[in-house]
């Protein structure tokens, strides 16, 4: 299963800003604007990291982290410090109070993005693996292969990454829309047919002859990863 992370952060436009970017990612993402809900969200799902930010209306973020740090159970979860400070002397109090990691604002998307994967690689391995496996299909992040059984499958860019995010999280349902603004990006304008087309030539790709396609398609709604796919007996 993908990590989950929780935001804590009040400001609604940096809320989406992330929440759409780690969701890209393929990770499982909760938003409060409250640190007072910190408690409560962590004992009904405990997150594989949070992102939060040190300025919140009543409890502020530093006192958050030092509540998480002083219980048992969730002294050892990740934290990234989001915050407009950059003074060293507010550095080193954020992660002298227990934070991971520190992040000033404005930040670097891509380098956030980078310093979640490299805490979750140490602490939760498995959430962001170099390689996506479901039955005989396996997808290689680092090599860019895909194999399925015993050969090598030809992928385009695009058709690695559209497998790639619907390998991430399978039985999720991505819209037409969803997948163009993931896999193509919002900065470029195509047609979702273009979607349709490249689906279609990933599935004759992924399998032959009586091979299942692994690629679900919900009708009036768009496509999945079938997470049953390998797992029949």
């Amino acid at each position: 299963m993908s990590a989950s992370i929780l935001i804590v952060e009040d400001e609604e436009p940096i809320q989406i800003l992330l929440s759409y970017n780690l969701e890209a990612e393929g990770y499982r993402v909760r938003v409060t604007a409250q640190g007072e809900d910190v408690p409560h969200l962590v004992g009904e799902e405990r997150p594989d990291l949070i992102l939060l930010d040190w300025m919140l209306p009543g409890i502020s973020g530093i006192e958050v982290c030092r509540l998480l740090r002083t219980r048992a159970e969730t002294r050892d979860i990740p934290v990234i410090m989001l915050t407009a400070r950059s003074e060293e002397a507010e550095r080193v109090r954020g992660l002298s109070t227990g934070a991971d990691d520190y992040m000033v604002k404005p930040f670097s998307v891509p380098e956030l993005l980078a310093r979640v994967r490299t805490i979750l690689r140490r602490v939760n391995p498995e959430a962001v693996a170099d390689i996506l496996k479901a039955g005989d299909l396996s997808l290689d992040r680092k090599t860019r292969r895909v194999t399925r059984s015993a050969r090598d499958i030809g992928l385009s860019p695009t058709e690695f990454r559209l497998l790639e995010h619907l390998m991430q999280n399978p039985g999720r349902v991505y819209s037409r829309a969803q997948l163009l603004d993931t896999v193509w990006g919002r900065d470029v304008y195509v047609d979702e047919r273009t979607v349709d087309v490249h689906v279609g030539r990933l599935r004759k790709s992924l399998s032959r002859g009586r091979e299942l396609d692994p690629i679900r398609t919900v009708r009036g709604m768009g496509y999945s990863f079938d997470e049953r796919f390998g797992k029949a007996a």
